[in-house]
């Protein structure tokens, strides 16, 4: 499948589309397979607590589920660039649907490790892959765009997958709810399998070889790339610094909206809905924005928005002061979001895409992996509002080194410099 390209067609003046037909099938099975996965993804804090786990017992799951995805991103990356994106994404959905087995069959909370441990090798195997495969069906002058068209595309799973998983775990039960996202998530699987065999045929026909050196390669580059100082090295810091604040607080927060804000399950899967919609509305937006005045206009934009969200969650206490909180997570999302996509694709060469994304993935899951803990610690011992109070301080000051170095340098220059006789 041959990149989008921004020109005309040589002897026409039609234009190409921003999305071709592989990106269109591509997104409506990610779609399908994310509304599965958001259906229990924002409940499981509440599906582990109905297994009998405590706040601090929540937390320290979190932490060790965080645990093996960490050498796995790195791996499915390398995959990702050796075997090819759509291949790489139907392995990883494979294991996903195996994945479901031990997450409805689970006894005890102990238990939906194990179903967890398979979904991170999904995660790994279809997470890298992801950005990468969306930034080789687009040219540079229209990246943001079309990052900005498939996470409004995206963002449907989150504004029909909570509110459904919430409505089936009320009225029906969590596990007849996990059963109905395993047949969604097995109908997305069939068709990215259908896809890999397509592109075994055609773009992906000739795959390089799985091999020690190659992955030496390919990390070494990458490597290169977070110690270069340029826009890699601080994402990694910012993102690193931010990856903490958050997962304290996040991988809590149903519990926080449930004992302190007083909201029913289903309320809580609204409140994700209300972020979906006002991020649909933005990422088009904030995709153009970054087009046209940079990358680290929207990404600014977005971490002040995050901050004020997280001030507003912790002085309301009804459901439209949440509501309010989560448009707010939308809009700053919806700016951010298709920026950093852009301007990490930019920076990292096409053939270390991939492996780049996992490292990155890995590396900010090593910084952030006791924060759940840290945080169910901090709830227990203090209050549950500290976790959510540092998380807004961390958001704000982050836009500092943002603003100054989410630009590309004469680093990331020199080094696409580089890269480029391989990529020919």
């Amino acid at each position: 499948m041959e990149p989008y390209t921004a020109n005309p067609i040589e002897g026409s003046q039609k234009k190409q589309p921003l999305l071709n037909n592989t990106l269109k099938l591509f997104m409506f099975a990610m779609v399908l397979a994310n509304i599965a996965g958001n259906m229990y993804g924002v409940l499981l804090p509440l599906y582990l607590k109905e297994l009998n786990a405590s706040v601090v017992q929540v937390g320290l799951f979190f932490t060790l589920s965080r645990i093996i995805p960490l050498a796995l991103q790195i791996l499915g990356g390398w995959i990702s660039d050796t075997l090819g994106r759509l291949r790489s994404i139907a392995f990883g959905s494979i294991a996903g649907v195996v994945s479901y087995i031990g997450l409805i069959l689970a006894p005890t909370w102990q238990w939906v490790l194990l179903g967890e441990g398979l979904g991170a090798m999904t995660r790994s195997l279809v997470g890298p892959s992801f950005s990468a495969f969306i930034a080789e069906q687009s040219s540079d002058e229209t990246r943001a765009r079309v990052f900005g068209i498939t996470d409004t595309i995206f963002m449907v799973t989150v504004v029909i997958g909570p509110p459904l998983g919430g409505w089936l775990a009320g009225g029906y039960g969590f596990k007849f709810m996990l059963i109905c996202s395993a047949v969604l998530y097995t109908i997305a699987t069939i068709i990215r399998i259908g896809m890999a065999r397509v592109a075994a045929r055609g773009s992906e026909a000739e795959p390089e070889k799985l091999s020690i050196f190659s992955l030496r390669t390919k990390l070494t580059g990458v490597a290169a790339l977070a110690l270069a100082g340029g826009v890699v090295t601080w994402i990694l810091i910012t993102d690193g610094v931010r990856d903490v604040a958050f997962s304290m607080s996040f991988t809590l927060m149903p519990l926080y909206l449930e004992s302190v804000g007083g909201l029913t399950i289903l309320q809580i899967g609204m409140l994700d809905a209300v972020f979906g919609i006002f991020n649909m509305i933005t990422t088009i937006p904030g995709g153009w924005l970054a087009d046209k005045m940079g990358e680290r206009v929207g990404i600014v934009l977005g971490f002040l928005l995050e901050s004020v969200a997280m001030l507003v969650i912790l002085q309301v206490n009804s459901v439209m002061g949440f509501g309010l909180a989560w448009a707010i997570f939308g809009i700053g999302e919806g700016l951010m979001w298709p920026a950093y996509q852009s301007l990490t694709s930019k920076a990292v060469p096409e053939k270390l895409r991939g492996t780049a994304f996992g490292f990155l993935h890995s590396s900010l899951g090593l910084f952030s992996l006791p924060a759940p803990a840290i945080g169910g610690q901090l709830w227990e011992r203090f209050s549950p509002r500290v976790p959510f109070a540092l998380t807004a301080v961390v958001a704000f000051v982050t836009t500092i080194p943002a603003w100054f170095k989410f630009k590309l340098s004469k680093n990331d220059v020199v080094f696409e410099a580089q890269e480029a006789p391989v990529k020919g």
